[in-house]
């Protein structure tokens, strides 16, 4: 009995909750253009979406506080004299708030006023400097033409302080780290819909480059760190200076995290220290790798780094590499980079080769000059070199040659692991002669394009072309890194690697012409998994006229890793009749 007069009484507890208060619906009758941005911040629409019930007093006190929000929200968007009622329609579970919205006329721009103060405007000891005082005026012609904010605009809050910001960008990036709006202000007239914009902008003093402050390096001399300082002491200030160097000294090889700043201190605008602060790479280094390529097999490797020989910043690189159709053994000594972009090596390496029947132990050495600057990549190398070389079932040959070559490099590609756009070039030029140490005398011209494009938003085309050519009277005494052969994975797929050349007893022989072509589109299911259809033609010769192309066609994967792309591809190749699996993977540990 007692059970049931409790279940009773908390039946009755339960009713008179339900009574007072009440699930809550909010429909919006406004513009479509503002519609989704009251349904967003209006509270009862908030209140509607926790999909509780409101208490009737607290849905009065929400309705009130949704029709202030109403018109602060209008106003941003320049509605300054809108119509708003709201209703509560309904009882019980059935509760609807109702807003009716008459937005009415939006407020236009009448007039933009910008005013300069600080050394942009004349003003400062700076005043009378021509090459400065030039650069000034471009400034404020700059700012005032490219100003997003024009008359007869429509006013919004949210573009007038993007505006604001916006203008400080030039002269934070030239000369004036300390600029700052003095004042600004937005002057509207509801009567008449009508807003005057105005802005004060002082550009403080400009600033010049004063001492290099370095911070927090231990193990590696300063050298190398000032060696990449573009900026010289006493010239202006910019900013992309600045980037350049922090993104020079992050690719250096010395550093796990730099930071290259100044301190916008107009008190030190004559000579503004450049404050560097980094966070340093382990002087020594091993690392191991494994691998398996279709193309050379499986692979095991290790190197041996040391970031500070001599203790000015040259790096010694010792290298390992064993590979079923390549085995190699590397000592290089790199210099620091310059602040102009040029690094500086030298080098001795051995390299041993069977591949398509072409055996070959190879004594490498040589000096190289290699620049970076933005998007181009250029070496200068000199190098000597004395191969041992057999081919199938002829003699052996022993080839020298001390050859001077150029290599430049072009990519707009972004480096991203599938680019969708841009290209990346390679174009190469070595000769030798033999009255140089060198058994002949020649002159090889290599170059490779490929081009990206994006199809669609999950699509790309890759088109890529390679030409080579050895300028001799013959092969004879050339050593076969002069040479080409074709076939493999990065060439004409659905060919073993290096296959396709002067077929001899035994074997492949390198040859003096090179040409390939390839046609590939990729489609991407996943952010990181993806398809690929392809052909490849090409074929390498004694001869341009006794180049014949061989077809490759196929599909493959693509997948994007956390350690980099991965391409798997099933290749028929249709002068041989063979389909190939082709891929490459690696892991460095």
């Amino acid at each position: 009995m007692r059970r049931h007069l409790f279940l009773l009484v908390l039946l009755s507890l339960i009713g008179v909750v339900s009574t007072s208060a009440h699930a809550l619906e909010v429909r919006v009758d406004a513009p479509e253009e503002l519609k989704p941005m009251l349904e967003q911040y209006l509270e009862t629409a908030r209140a509607a979406r926790q999909g509780e019930d409101v208490a009737a007093e607290e849905l009065l006190r929400l309705q009130q506080a949704s029709l202030k929000t109403a018109h602060e929200l209008l106003a941003t968007e320049g509605y300054f004299s809108p119509r708003i009622s709201s209703v509560i329609e309904g009882a019980g579970a059935a509760q609807v708030v109702r807003y009716s919205v008459v937005a009415g006329p939006r407020t236009s721009i009448e007039a933009v006023s910008i005013r300069f103060e600080g050394a942009v405007a004349g003003e400062g000891p700076e005043t009378g400097q021509a090459r400065l005082d030039a650069r000034n005026k471009r400034l404020r012609e700059r700012i005032q033409t490219n100003f997003a904010l024009k008359p007869g605009m429509p006013f919004r809050q949210a573009d007038w302080d993007a505006a604001k910001l916006a203008v400080l960008r030039p002269l934070l990036l030239n000369v004036y780290p300390a600029a700052s709006l003095a004042s600004s202000e937005a002057r509207v007239d509801p009567a008449t819909q009508r807003a005057t914009l105005s802005l004060v902008v002082d550009s403080g003093p400009a600033f010049f480059y004063g001492p290099l402050q370095i911070s927090g390096n231990e193990r590696y001399p300063d050298s190398v760190i000032r060696a990449l300082n573009p900026a010289v002491p006493g010239e202006p200030y910019r900013q992309v200076q600045l980037q350049d160097f922090q993104q020079a000294l992050d690719a250096s090889g010395y550093f796990t995290q730099v930071i290259v700043q100044v301190d916008p201190d107009p008190a030190q605008a004559a000579a503004v220290p450049i404050l560097v602060s980094v966070i340093e790479r382990k002087e020594k280094q091993v690392s191991l790798g494994v691998g398996y390529s279709t193309d050379t097999g499986a692979r095991v490797q290790a190197t041996y780094l040391h970031r500070d020989m001599f203790d000015t910043g040259v790096r010694l690189k010792l290298g390992l590499k064993l590979e079923t159709g390549e085995n190699s053994g590397l000592a290089e000594l790199a210099w620091p980079r310059s602040a102009r972009g040029y690094e500086n090596r030298a080098s001795v390496s051995y390299i041993q080769q069977d591949i398509e029947g072409l055996v070959t132990e190879t004594w490498k050495t040589g000096v190289s000059r290699n620049r970076k600057r933005d998007r181009i990549d250029a070496t200068l190398s000199l190098q000597y070199q004395i191969e041992n070389q057999t081919v199938g079932q002829t003699a052996s040959t022993q080839n020298q040659a001390l050859s001077l070559g150029y290599a430049w490099a072009h990519r707009t590609d972004g480096r991203a692991f599938y680019p969708v756009r841009g290209h990346i070039l390679h174009l190469q030029v070595a000769g030798a002669s033999d009255a140089l140490l060198s058994d002949a005398s020649f002159v090889r011209l290599y170059g490779r394009h490929t081009e990206f494009f994006r199809l669609g938003p999950r699509g790309r085309l890759i088109l890529r072309g390679e030409l080579g050519a050895v300028l001799a009277d013959g092969r004879d005494g050339i050593p076969s890194d002069f040479l080409f052969r074709a076939g493999g994975e990065n060439s004409v797929r659905g060919y073993q690697y290096q296959s396709l050349g002067l077929d001899v007893p035994g074997g492949v022989e390198p040859v003096r012409n090179l040409a390939t072509a390839s046609v590939e589109y990729n489609y991407f299911f996943t952010p990181t998994w993806g398809a690929a259809v392809f052909v490849d033609a090409g074929d390498a010769a004694d001869s341009f006229n006794e180049l014949v192309p061989a077809f490759g066609v196929g599909v493959g994967a693509r997948y994007k890793s956390p350690i980099g792309p991965i391409n798997v591809d099933l290749a028929y190749g249709k002068e041989t009749g063979n389909v190939l699996l082709q891929f490459q993977l690696g892991v460095a540990f």
